[in-house]
């Protein structure tokens, strides 16, 4: 049987999963199926796509199904590919995880006592973290023996100095945990990775990469490290996204709470789902959705979220000392074209030149030949990350 890697990064009422298995050299993985699971609790869609080459085919799957929990999902998902992928033998499992906190800084195995601890940051990330920790609770039901490996969404950020993981708070609420930690850190570990192959000894200079997506974040990197990042305490941080406000004046939670007589649960759904490109709009979350509308409301949101990244984008700049590169990431920075170009317009006071038809074309490379920051648009690869280090760590068992 050929040995695999699952991935799994679960959200509210969705699995998303990959399967890798050992490619060709010392590290490398091949996806073989990737696929979802979503509307759990409701009605469910069930989709899996098995990769050939650089395509892929979206194969047939009993859909309309009602599965009520993460754990019957999960048991589904397993009976699939115990049917229709029978000769894969999983040696490990990785999970997406949104927070480690200041305990864990690099992947770790999940046993008992770590997941004690993971629990333990629940508060610190309410949205993301339980239904996190619902998938390895549920796996290891179904596969106890089944290596389970957490990968953190903090821990590309621990490289930060301390002054950027401090809040001008008292210092026993820091010495409690409230503290700026940083998020998509699965993402800029990938590009961090793979910047060599683009820039060559380039790519230990001043970059900043935007993660642009229905969650929306840049990170500074200086010799492919983390310096700085906009999200801090929780996700909510940083620029305005699909639905969550993005920085805020505290001064506004304390209006809302105390003028406006709001409960802590209206204010948290408030600023996390009615917010954002969304509540600006009122149209849409999406940005494709806001790009073909009409309504003048789409239009401003649209250009909050530009002006947002621009600033954000010179702060980091002056974080790391100066700009060298500029990578675009994520689903909205690897895809729309429009919103590089308009970010890439309002950096060109730090020497940004954006090449009109190589952004058009999605590059990689879409700045001039003589601009002084170079500029690219690199997808992601979250998944991979995680397998490489759920096989590793299996390896060494």
């Amino acid at each position: 049987m050929d040995k695999a890697i699952l991935v799994l990064n679960a959200g509210s009422s969705s699995i998303r999963f990959a399967i890798f298995t050992p490619g060709q050299g010392v590290a490398a993985l091949d996806l073989v199926y990737r696929g979802w699971i979503d509307g759990i609790g409701h009605r469910t869609r069930f989709v899996v796509e098995r990769t050939r080459g650089s395509g892929s085919e979206v194969l047939p799957v009993d859909d309309g199904m009602t599965l009520r929990t993460h754990a019957e999902a999960l048991q589904t998902l397993l009976d699939w590919i115990r049917k229709h992928a029978s000769g894969l033998h999983f040696v490990a499992a990785g999970h997406r995880v949104v927070h480690g906190g200041t305990d864990f800084s690099a992947p770790v195995i999940v046993d008992a006592g770590v997941f004690t601890r993971l629990e333990e940051l629940v508060p610190l990330a309410p949205l993301h973290q339980p239904h996190n920790l619902a998938a390895i609770e549920a796996l290891n039901r179904i596969e106890p023996k089944l290596v389970q490996v957490a990968c953190f969404d903090t821990a590309f950020h621990r490289t930060m100095p301390a002054v950027a993981q401090t809040f001008a708070l008292p210092r026993a609420l820091t010495a409690e945990g409230i503290r700026p930690y940083g998020f998509h850190g699965l993402s800029y570990e990938y590009i961090a990775g793979i910047l060599p192959d683009y820039l060559e000894t380039a790519a230990d200079g001043r970059v900043i990469v935007a993660h642009l997506g229905h969650g929306a974040s840049l990170c500074a990197m200086v010799g492919r490290r983390s310096v700085a990042t906009t999200m801090a305490f929780t996700p909510l941080e940083g620029l305005p996204m699909a639905t969550r406000c993005g920085s805020l004046d505290p001064g506004v939670l304390l209006y809302l709470m105390n003028e406006k007589g709001m409960q802590v649960d209206v204010v948290a759904n408030l600023l996390n789902n009615e917010s954002g490109l969304l509540g600006v709009s009122g149209v849409s979350g999406d940005m494709r959705e806001l790009l073909a509308s009409s309504d003048p409301r789409a239009a401003e949101a649209v250009e909050l979220f530009v002006y947002r990244a621009g600033r954000e984008l010179g702060s980091l700049a002056a974080a790391s000392g100066g700009l060298d590169t500029l990578v675009f990431t994520g689903g909205i920075g690897e895809h729309s074209a429009i919103i590089r170009e308009r970010i890439c317009q309002q950096a060109a006071w730090l020497g940004v030149r954006i090449d009109l038809s190589a952004n058009a074309a999605n590059g990689p490379l879409i700045s001039k030949k003589d601009s002084p920051v170079s500029v690219w648009a690199i997808p992601a690869n979250e998944e991979l990350v995680i397998a490489r280090h759920a096989y590793r760590i299996a390896q060494q068992q």
